[in-house]
C-alpha cells in the first residue's frame, strides 16, 4: 500500500488544493490522493499533480491487490490527461499502444500514432486482442451474460410459439455470442408445440465486414444443427455518425410481411451520448417507428457523461472500484484473463473517461434514470421483466458465478446486477 513518502509529499507541498486536503484522516488512503491529483489538474496546478502522480505510480501495480490495480490504472489515465496539456510524466502510457498480456509483461503491439485522441482510438486496431478480452469479460464477468440471457428471455417472452419469421436487429452484434443460446431455446420450444420452429432472421451491425461474415457463419452453421431456417445480414456501419445511420435506417433494414421484430440494443446506446440528445432521439424515434415487437436495452449503471472533468472522474472511480473488487474476491490473484480484462478492456475505458474530451470521447454512461426518461419521451412503454427471467438470472449467478457479493435488483420493473451495494449494470424490455 501507500507508504510514508504519499504523507510527505501531502505535508510538504505548497499547492494550496493539495493542503486543503489537510482535513482528512492521515495517513491519506489511495482514492483520497487520486481524487486529490485530479482536482489539482482541475484547478490547472499541473506541476503538484505531476509530483503526486508520480509517487502514487511507484505505489500502485498492476499486479496487486484490487486497490493498486486501480490506483495503476486511474494514475496512467491521469498521466495521459496531463500529456495533453503539455506536461509530459513517465507514468502515461506510448502513444498508440494496445497492451497484451504475455507472460505477465506488457508488449506494444500497435505502432506510435502520435496524439492522444488518436491514442484512445488506437485500442481499436488490434481487433483480436479486443475479442480475446471480450471473451474473457464474458467468462469471468456475469455482467454480460446476465444482460444477454435476460434481453434473450424478453424476446422469447414478447414473440410467443406460432409466429412464423423473427426478425432481430442487434446493434453491434460483435462475435454474435448472445444468439446460440436463443436458438436453442426457439428450437426446444417448437418440440413442445404443434407450431414449426420459426425463420430466424438477424441483421447484425458492426465496423469491421470480415468480422461480420465470420459472425454469421458460425451462427449459420449452429442454426443447422438445430434445423432452424437462419438469415444472417450483415450490416456495415463506417463510423459513429448516428444521424446518418438514423436518416438511413428504415431503408437499409428490410422487414418482411408477418414478421416479428425485435431490436436488440445491449450496451450500446451509450456510444451516443454527446453533450446533448438530439441525435440519439432521433435513432430512437426511427426505431419507434419500425414498429418492433420489442426493444431490449441494457447499459452501465453509472454516470460518466458528466461534463465537469472533477465529477465524471469521480463517478469513475466508485464504478470501476466496485468492479475491481468483484475481480478481486471471484478470480485467483494470479488470473491473467483478469489482467488483460483490468487492463485492456477497463483500462481503455478508464483512459477514455478521463483523459478524453469533446468529441474524442466515446464512454459516455448514463443511469437508468435517464433512458428511462429518453425512451419514454419518444413513445416506448416499459414491459416488465417476467419472474421467470429473474429465476433464470439468479441461476446464472448461483451456478457460475458463486459470490455473496453479486446482487440482483429489481426496481421500475427492471433488473440491476452489481456488486454488494453498488448497481452496475441494468436492463429492460420495451416496447
Amino acid at each position: 500500500m501507500l507508504g510514508s513518502s504519499l504523507s510527505q509529499l501531502m505535508s510538504s507541498s505548497s499547492s494550496p488544493h493539495v493542503q486543503d486536503q489537510e482535513v482528512l484522516p492521515r495517513p491519506q488512503t489511495a482514492f483520497q490522493l487520486l481524487v486529490t491529483c485530479a482536482d489539482l489538474i482541475s484547478q490547472s496546478d499541473y506541476s503538484a499533480a505531476k509530483r503526486l502522480l508520480s509517487i502514487l505510480f511507484s505505489d500502485s501495480s498492476p499486479y496487486g491487490d484490487s486497490v493498486e490495480r486501480l490506483v495503476y490504472q486511474f494514475v496512467r489515465a491521469l498521466s495521459l490527461r496531463l500529456n495533453r496539456h503539455g506536461i509530459p510524466t513517465s507514468t502515461a502510457p506510448v502513444p498508440g499502444t494496445v497492451f497484451s498480456v504475455v507472460n505477465r509483461s506488457i508488449v506494444s503491439t500497435c505502432p506510435p500514432c502520435g496524439t492522444n485522441n488518436k491514442m484512445l482510438s488506437c485500442y481499436d486496431s488490434d481487433q483480436e486482442t479486443l475479442r480475446s478480452c471480450y471473451l474473457s469479460l464474458n467468462q469471468i464477468t456475469p455482467f454480460i451474460r446476465f444482460s444477454h440471457l435476460t434481453a434473450n428471455q424478453a424476446i422469447l417472452e414478447a414473440i410467443r410459439g406460432g409466429q412464423q419469421a423473427i426478425h432481430i436487429i442487434d446493434f453491434d452484434i460483435m462475435h454474435g455470442v448472445q444468439w446460440p443460446p436463443l436458438m436453442q431455446a426457439l428450437a426446444d420450444r417448437s418440440t413442445n408445440t404443434l407450431h414449426p420452429p420459426p425463420m430466424l432472421r438477424i441483421t447484425g451491425t458492426g465496423h469491421d465486414l470480415n468480422i461480420l461474415h465470420r459472425t454469421g457463419d458460425r451462427l449459420l452453421k449452429f442454426a443447422q444443427s438445430l434445423g432452424l431456417r437462419f438469415q444472417f445480414h450483415p450490416l456495415l456501419l463506417l463510423d459513429n455518425d448516428l444521424t446518418s445511420l438514423a436518416l438511413h435506417l428504415p431503408s437499409a433494414i428490410t422487414l418482411l410481411p408477418d414478421e416479428a421484430l425485435a431490436v436488440n440494443c445491449v450496451l450500446y446506446l451509450h456510444r451516443f451520448l454527446k453533450d446533448d440528445s438530439r441525435e440519439l432521439l432521433l435513432f430512437l424515434h426511427k426505431i419507434k417507428a419500425l414498429n418492433p415487437t420489442v426493444v431490449t436495452v441494457a447499459e452501465r449503471e453509472a454516470n460518466h457523461n458528466q461534463p465537469l472533468f472533477l465529477q465524471r472522474f469521480l463517478e469513475a472511480l466508485d464504478h470501476y472500484k466496485a468492479l475491481f473488487d468483484s475481480l478481486e474476491a471471484t478470480l485467483p490473484p494470479n488470473s491473467r484473463e483478469r489482467l488483460a480484462v483490468e487492463q485492456i478492456w477497463f483500462g481503455r475505458e478508464i483512459m477514455d473517461i478521463v483523459a478524453a474530451e469533446g468529441e474524442g470521447r466515446r464512454e459516455r454512461h448514463q443511469k437508468f434514470e435517464t433512458w428511462e426518461m429518453m425512451l419514454k419521451s419518444v413513445g416506448f412503454n416499459k414491459v416488465p421483466l417476467s419472474p421467470f427471467a429473474l429465476a433464470q438470472a439468479k441461476l446464472l449467478l448461483r451456478l457460475h458465478y458463486p459470490s455473496e457479493g453479486y446482487q440482483l435488483q429489481i426496481l421500475r420493473n427492471s433488473f440491476f446486477l452489481g456488486w454488494q451495494n453498488h448497481s452496475l449494470f441494468s436492463i429492460s424490455s420495451w416496447h
